[in-house]
């Protein structure tokens, strides 16, 4: 297709393309918190549920927001495209703030119960809707400012902002827990990095209300050739909607998976699995952003001169190749002790499988109380990779670590036993001098937790699961003497170089694929469509997965089936675009 010769920016045009990256940075930011603090927001809002329904629950709860970005993107895009750029953006922004700092003030499920999560997640839900409408407003108002030959490089900035906002939600983060420790972080400090986004969202304001229109709506516009019903265009007429599904299918779904895989699912993954505290995590993310952010700008100015499309899907095939390798390898540089008792300690669950649950509990109201339930339980607690086997019908879960066997059931006789060797302890504390009150504290605990029916067998379990796992090396905590800081940057930095390869030239892309008259509409839902749904949704299923099959590595064949499915039908079926005329409204 023919294109625009190429024009240089005007001073005004670069300062109004900075002012909507830098306003895009904050909303990033805004969404971003809650990622960065599913742990702690589990504790607060979903406390009611046991330790690992609440997790994956909060992980849903962030699902939320993605969820409902395709819906978001349908109502504003339709604005967009019929009122103009700007003023949607004016709308997106505040209500994503807004519903930020509400989240800060918002009280928690031991102050006011269900009420808590219910709220939180209808702010979630605003999020979600505001960010819809965020993306394809900026990337289209972007794309429509800079000269021909240079969308790639100009548009790149816009895909720098998801990754800079996590950066400033991480950095905001690791200041308050370092400057109020880690206590009252997870007390109440965690709400801080909430409330102060009331202040960016007054920057974000002034931003966008000094922005101008994008110049190409302005032209359509006075041409009168803006569309009437630009959702019936998108999506009611084929020669559109085709080019809708192979976005979604053969590009965003696949970049969305390795976005996410690289950036969150890589944190999740360093803090749940591998034991490592919050502040290291984030501070080993955080260092890998810094260096590989710029990448962004390097692939979209290369997808200028060389194309779209051989980068992104070429970033979808290297991780879906390397996926497994690298988080293996991230495994043994963070908790090599976890690593080594995996290779030389198997856990094995034998239980017959009509006792198996699929353990995920959103409501709190289904017990898990067979043998295979409270084994899989504790392992998946632990943080514990195990391998299911089958055992004859209605016989009793056991676990066996290494060369131990572990009884999940234990009969009365072992209970009794257990109980009259911690009385006979606490009898000897309490009868030593001087008295050791952490001591006694403790083996006043476990006379009790062996005392109480329900309890005794969940505490003897728990105790001898314990000594057996310490005893074949598996550590409670990632040990931080051993773990190698400069390797973990190396893997994390990888993964976000992988992201930029897929996320830096989409932008432009997509920008490229559709005319201008429904650019801002029909771009948006396969790019919301994707990230928020394959993408967003990639941290809850990954750690299902995980959950019901027992190896901490399965959540990874989410990603890799799915961008290596976009490797395949965008390479079939998706046309280059790197030298289409945007201006074109056929």
């Amino acid at each position: 297709m023919a294109t625009t010769a190429p024009r240089p920016m005007s001073a005004e045009e670069k300062k109004v393309i900075f002012a909507s990256s830098l306003g895009t940075v904050f909303e990033w930011y805004d969404f971003y918190l809650y990622g960065s603090l599913a742990a702690i927001i589990a504790k607060q809002f979903f406390s009611g549920l046991d330790e690992g329904s609440a997790f994956i629950f909060a992980l849903l709860a962030f699902a939320a927001g993605f969820i409902v970005r395709p819906f978001g993107a349908i109502f504003f895009g339709r604005l967009g495209d019929m009122i103009g750029r700007k003023y949607t953006f004016l709308v997106t922004i505040l209500i994503m703030g807004l519903s930020t700092f509400i989240v800060g003030i918002l009280p928690n499920y031991a102050s006011i119960g269900a009420a808590a999560p219910v709220i939180l997640i209808a702010l979630r839900l605003l999020q979600g809707l505001a960010l819809g409408g965020e993306y394809g407003g900026a990337a289209t108002y972007v794309a429509e400012h800079a000269p021909a030959g240079k969308r790639g490089a100009y548009t790149s900035w816009i895909q720098t902002t998801a990754t800079l906002g996590l950066f400033l939600s991480l950095m905001v983060i690791l200041g308050t827990r370092t400057a109020i420790g880690e206590e009252a972080f997870s007390d109440w400090g965690w709400r801080v990095p909430f409330i102060v986004s009331i202040l960016l969202l007054a920057v974000s304001v002034y931003i966008r209300l000094s922005m101008n229109e994008s110049p190409a709506f302005v032209k359509m516009k006075a041409e009168g050739k803006t569309s009437k019903a630009p959702l019936t265009e998108s999506f009611g007429q084929w020669k559109n909607l085709k080019i809708v599904i192979l976005a979604l299918v053969g590009l965003t779904a696949g970049q969305a998976v390795v976005w996410y895989s690289g950036q969150f699912y890589a944190l999740f993954f360093l803090t749940q699995a591998l034991k490592v505290d919050g502040a290291t995590a984030n501070i080993m993310v955080a260092v890998s952003l810094i260096i590989g952010t710029p990448f962004f700008i390097v692939f979209g100015s290369w997808s200028d001169k060389i194309g779209r499309k051989p980068i992104i899907l070429a970033g979808c095939f290297l991780a879906a190749v390397t996926y497994f390798p690298v988080f293996q390898a991230l495994t043994k540089a963070a908790n090599p002790d976890l690593y080594a008792a995996q290779a030389n300690a198997k856990v094995v669950v034998t239980a017959d499988p009509g006792e198996c649950s699929f353990q995920f509990n959103p409501t709190g109201t289904k017990k898990f109380t067979s043998s295979c339930d409270i084994a899989k339980q504790r392992l998946a607690g632990a943080s514990v990779s195990y391998i299911n086997e089958v055992a004859a019908p209605g016989t009793a879960a056991t676990i066996k670590v290494g060369e131990t066997l572990v009884i999940v059931k234990n009969s009365a006789e072992d209970i009794a036993a257990a109980k009259a060797k911690a009385e006979e302890k606490l009898a000897a504390l309490s009868a030593a001098e001087p008295k050791d009150a952490k001591a006694i504290e403790a083996a006043t605990k476990s006379v009790k937790d062996l005392s109480g029916e329900k309890t005794a067998n969940g505490a003897l379990l728990g105790a001898n699961l314990s000594a057996a796992l310490k005893a074949a090396g598996y550590p409670a905590k990632a040990d931080m003497a051993k773990f190698d800081k400069t390797m973990v940057i190396i893997i994390l930095t990888y993964l976000v170089i992988l992201v930029t390869m897929v996320y830096g030239p989409i932008a432009a892309m997509l920008v490229e694929m559709f005319p201008t008259r429904i650019r801002y509409t029909s771009m948006s839902l396969p790019y919301h469509i994707g990230n928020g749904w394959f993408g967003g949704l990639l941290p809850t299923t990954a750690f299902a997965i995980v959950a019901q099959t027992g190896d901490m590595y399965n959540g990874l064949w989410y990603p890799i089936i799915i961008a290596g499915a976009t490797v395949v039908i965008g390479g079939l079926f998706i046309k280059e675009t790197k030298d289409v005329d945007i201006y074109a409204n056929d």
